[in-house]
């Protein structure tokens, strides 16, 4: 599976891959994950929110368990971030099959659209629409940096845009949500365990800071008689690694837009994103205002105007507990942990926090989520070094398997 689905979307360039929603490569991925269904003999449905299905029992009967993750990518992502979770699903299910087990109720594997937001900017949206936290006009109004808007890409790759939206039947068939991942960070690499249980993720978002200045030339403007933007941005930029390091937490600009963006011009508007997350609400508010509040300040002395948009997102999510105590059973650990120290008892498995959002957190609203995490050894992510050893993938799946079996199959 992996080695078929390994060149989809590959830059050959940075080998990293653009795997970006309703693309041509997003819709190769999706050929393969409907040929995996078809090939295990799924019952393969699409919802009305372009999210793929693969269903093995009867999915009216209720209380499923599902799991499975995304295979869409930022740009040059790595090749584990989503495939990895969706892969890994298909290959347990293979393993219960060879271990014979006997299914108590329905199982599905998912891949969720767009959850990256590579390319109109929002992340999670076929989940955000599924649990009714992305409104169909909402949804509507996205447009890529080349002007298509979603409805547009959604009907150009065969899809109804006029379907979207919540779909709370669908969710309520679902008793349980596992979503296996890549760990993006490295605290599993500090313990002796290749598989680790999420317990939180951190409240995040994204800000769009646009900064208006005004054009001229950039050989014959006096400094003193310039308006700016581009200047006022540098400064917002390391206000933000300022503010976050005196919160403990993390503040990004990764990712700038620049008009009239000549060599020789001084820029009219500098548009920057702002990435922030916390290990709690008030510190990230605390960060972001921080952030906004030098902005303004350097923006008033550049004579700049400033204005500053929320684009997205998520409040903190604190997986169930009842549902991670049982995974933290079935394989073998307490399940009590806080993840704040992931070593400090080497006889459980680890359970740790993450500032990463995922499906998972946007479907706890709806139905009982969790997460596990394959060790990463470097910690890179969003990125082509992103990696995990093929033994602790193997170790994931088997997890994973373990797990499903806990929750779905009938006791030998």
């Amino acid at each position: 599976m992996w080695r078929e689905l390994a060149p989809i979307g590959r830059d050959p360039g940075s080998r990293g891959y653009r795997r970006y929603a309703w693309t041509g490569a997003d819709g190769d991925c999706r050929n393969w994950f409907r040929t995996q269904a078809a090939d295990r003999g799924l019952r393969y449905e699409v919802d009305r929110n372009g999210n793929q299905w693969a269903w093995l029992g009867d999915p009216d009967a209720g209380n499923a368990v599902v799991t499975g993750s995304h295979l869409d990518s930022v740009p040059d992502g790595g090749a584990f971030d989503g495939p990895l979770g969706v892969v890994s699903s298909f290959a347990a299910l293979d393993e219960l099959r060879d271990r014979g087990a006997e299914f108590a109720r329905p199982l599905a594997i998912a891949n969720f659209g767009d959850e990256e937001g590579a390319r109109f900017g929002l992340a999670c949206v076929g989940s955000r629409l599924a649990a009714g936290q992305l409104t169909r006009e909402q949804a509507h109004a996205l447009v890529d940096a080349d002007g298509v808007t979603l409805p547009q890409a959604m009907e150009r790759a065969g899809y109804d845009p006029d379907a979207i939206g919540a779909d709370p039947e669908r969710l309520a068939r679902i008793g349980a949500f596992v979503e296996l991942h890549i760990e993006q960070g490295r605290a599993l690499d500090l313990t002796d365990h290749p598989v680790g249980i999420a317990s939180a993720i951190w409240p995040h978002g994204r800000w769009r800071f646009d900064f208006a200045g005004e054009a001229n030339h950039a050989g014959t403007t006096r400094l003193a008689d310039r308006r700016d933007p581009m200047l006022t941005y540098a400064a917002t930029v390391l206000a933000a690694r300022r503010a976050a390091e005196d919160a403990g937490a993390v503040a990004t600009f990764g990712k700038v837009a620049v008009e009239p963006n000549g060599v020789n011009a001084i820029p009219s508007l500098v548009r920057g994103w702002l990435d922030s997350r916390a290990v709690d609400q008030g510190t990230l508010d605390a960060v972001v205002t921080a952030v906004e509040a030098a902005a303004r300040e350097r923006a008033g002395r550049d004579g700049v105007e400033l204005a500053v948009v929320r684009e997205s997102f998520t409040p903190v999510v604190d997986f169930p507990h009842a549902l991670r105590d049982e995974i933290a059973r079935i394989l073998g650990g307490s399940g009590s942990g806080s993840g704040s120290d992931p070593g400090s008892d080497p006889g459980s498995v680890p359970v740790l926090g993450t500032g990463a959002g995922h499906d998972a957190g946007i479907l706890s609203a709806a139905v009982p989520t969790a997460m596990l995490f394959v060790r990463n050894p470097t910690g890179v992510s969003h990125s082509p070094a992103e990696h995990a050893a093929e033994d602790d993938c193997v170790a994931g799946v088997r997890a994973l398997a373990d797990v499903l079996e806990g929750l779905a199959c009938r006791s030998s």
